[in-house]
Formats: C-alpha cells, structure tokens, sequence
C-alpha cells in the first residue's frame, strides 16, 4: 500500500460568531508574519537567549499592531480586546515573547493627568515609539499586589520612589517603566490596596534613570527579551507623571483610583495570556501533526498507531476549546462587561492546558523532543510560565471561587 501524502498543518480559522471579514484578514496577515518573519529570528535567537532585534519591533510597529486598541483619532487602529488577543496569539504561536510585546504598546505609559501630553503619548504609542514595562511585583509582593512596599514620597512638585521591583520585562530597552508605589498608609476601614499609585518613570532606552539599578533574571524560558530586578532609590518622578492607570487600558476610570485602574487592566491581561498560551499550545499540536507523519518505527509513520492518534486528538481538541472561550471573554471585554471572573476562568483553563499540551507534544517526540533542535522544547518552557505571571493559577481560583462562596 502507498504511503499516503504527509498533510501540511492547517490553522485554525476564525468560526462564526466572531467571524468578520475584517478580522479574518487580520488573522491571516499575523499569522504571515509569525510564520515568515518571527519565527525564523526565534529559531536562531532563542536556543542562546538572544534578545528580540529593534528591527522586529519596528516590524511589528510598520503594522500598526502597538496601536490596536487605541483609538483612530490618536493614531491607533481603534480595534477592541478581542482583535487584540487575535495578533497576539499568532504571535505567540511562534514566539511567545514577540505576542507579549504587544502589551508593552496599546496605551501603557499615557495615562498622564496633563490630557495634551496623554493625547501626544497615545500617538507615540500607537507607533512603536513607546514602548514600556511595568514593575508591579516585589519581591515580597507578587500574587498580593497590594502588599506593595515600594515608597513614593512627596517632595515639591515631585514624588520620590524608593524600594526594589521584581519581573519588570523589558525594562532596560524600553521608554519606560511604570512603577506601582505606595503613596500612604491605609486608614482604619480602608483596603488594603488604599494608597497605592502608578507612577510613570521616563527613561532613554538602554539605559537606567539617576536612582535606579537593575540585574537581569536568569530565566529557562520567555526569552526574547530580558526581565530585571530594580533598585530604586529616590527615583525623581514629577507630579505629572503620576498615572491614573496601567496597561494601557482606554476604558479605565480615573475617578476609581490608580489601584482600581490596575485591577481593570489586569482583566484584559488575563485574557491576552490565555491567547498566548492557546498559540503556544497549538503550534505544539501543529508541530505534533507533522512529526507523527515523518517518524517512522516498526516500517511505519508513528501517526499510524492509534495510542498516538488518539493523543494528538485530545491535544487539538483542549486548544480548541480554550480559544473559543477567550474568544467568548474578549467579545464581553468589548462589550463593556468587567468579565473579572470569566477573565480569571479563561486565564486558568487556557495556560493549565498549554501545560498539558506541550507536555504531551515532548512525549511524542520521544527522545527527539528532549532535545534543542526541535522547537516543541521551547513551547513546553514558555507554557510554564503562562501558568504564573499575571497571576497565578492559585489566583485565578481564588478570584473565581470568592465570586461563587461566602468568606468568613
């Protein structure tokens, strides 16, 4: 009998009812470009934790991609969450530091009190032009946002900031960073995030402002670009630079607080990690459904036994499944919904699947998937992350389970 044709991977497509024109062509032209430009530059960089090249961004930037969410009158492309989470998961689908990079555009770092300035920001964000990170985490603070020790202290027209910052990605060659500071002490009946501020810290990339020092984080995976822990002692930040938000987020109340804002954006960062894991778990299944046909054990293509097949089925099927909730999430984002718990469901069930998948996919590799010259090693490290930043799994349950039961 011949040997059947070995059958190419086929993408998934957009199914009905997020299907427009509109998105199917954006769909296809970042799926292009993973295939075409990211994905040879994460072949050769990531095996030696090489940094993503300037001229990727500015790729990336020549798209209009840093300005999806931002609106058309300052520049951006004026699309929503779920557009959004559409690039960013063909992106991750090749590398999933170049999806993540995404986040560092759409807005970050404008939500300044002066309105011209925010309006001069929005533009210069939308372009690629400024890109930041953001130092949340602490080192005793990760999970516990609020838990922030980082100081900020009034002087003059200025505030300065002094404490240490953890996982700030990034940080180095951005435009910015944006630090989360404690301005006061709670008062009696307030919550515990009472006080806690954004502030913007202006830099030239490459390089760190007067106060602040940083070392890089030796990680086992996410590479693309690196993440630091900074010093900051007396960093000068000017009144003007206080934020009313973070990432990026065009719906965030300035009146709700700076803590309430970083809640908000966390949402719709929840949902841009759960379509990232969902490209890094398929380009596992996709990688799997070639390999299948091109081993051969016993005179015969590993794919043809059923114990394998039937894997590679679960294994699409889980993808599938979590894409189509982010899909469900993004669209109740747009629609002006908080969707926090949806936002924490989908985060959970999509980067815990990731895990599984890429786990798998290295088993039908055998011994070759233990090895850096396949790429299923580089989707089995970097889906173990997605299970970790932007909260925990152990977050996630608890934001879904405090929504369901009562607590003491």
């Amino acid at each position: 009998m011949p040997r059947p044709e070995i059958q190419e991977p086929q993408p998934p497509e957009l199914a009905s009812p997020w299907r427009t024109e509109a998105r199917v062509r954006l769909q296809a032209e970042a799926r292009a470009f993973a295939r075409d430009v990211v994905m040879p530059i994460a072949d050769e960089l990531d095996p030696h934790k090489g940094e993503m090249p300037r001229s990727l961004i500015d790729a990336m930037a020549g798209k209009g991609w840093f300005g999806l969410t931002i609106p058309a009158e300052h520049g951006g492309l004026g699309l929503g969450v779920f557009e959004y989470c559409l690039v960013s998961e063909e992106l991750a689908r090749a590398w999933l530091s170049v999806g993540s990079i995404l986040a560092r555009g759409q807005g970050l770092g404008t939500q300044t009190l002066d309105e011209e300035r925010r309006r001069d920001l929005l533009r210069r964000s939308a372009a690629g032009r400024w890109i930041g990170s953001i130092a949340l985490s602490e080192p005793t603070a990760g999970s516990d946002l609020a838990g922030v020790q980082t100081r900020a202290v009034r002087e003059g027209d200025s505030w300065l900031l002094t404490g240490t910052k953890r996982w700030a990605g990034f940080a180095l060659a951005a435009d910015f960073i944006e630090v989360l500071a404690r301005t006061r002490e709670p008062e009696a009946g307030e919550p515990r995030s009472a006080g806690l501020e954004p502030f913007l810290v202006v830099k030239e990339p490459g390089t760190f402002p007067e106060g602040m020092t940083g070392h890089a984080i030796d990680k086992i995976g996410y590479h693309g670009f690196l993440t630091f822990e900074l010093a900051l002692d007396r960093v000068r930040v000017p009144e003007s630079d206080r934020l009313t938000g973070l990432y990026g987020d065009q719906g965030a109340d300035a009146d709700a607080g700076g803590f309430a804002a970083v809640q908000r954006g966390l949402n719709i960062a929840r949902v841009h990690t759960a379509a990232r894991a969902v490209g890094v778990a398929r380009a596992a299944v996709e990688d799997c459904q070639a390999y299948l046909q091109e081993r051969e054990q016993f005179g015969h293509p590993i794919g043809e036994f059923q114990a394998l097949r039937f894997a590679l089925a679960d294994m699409a099927a889980e993808v599938a499944q979590a894409r189509a909730y982010w899909h469900q999430v993004a669209h109740l984002l747009d629609a002006g919904e908080p969707a926090e718990s949806e936002s924490a469901m989908v985060k959970l069930l999509a980067t815990e699947m990731a895990v599984r998948v890429t786990n798998r996919a290295m088993q039908l590799h055998g011994g070759n998937g233990y090895t850096t010259e396949r790429r299923v090693e580089r989707y089995w490290r970097d889906a173990r992350l997605t299970t970790i930043f932007e909260g925990t799994s152990e977050i996630q349950r608890r934001i879904i389970s405090d929504r369901m039961l009562p607590r003491p």
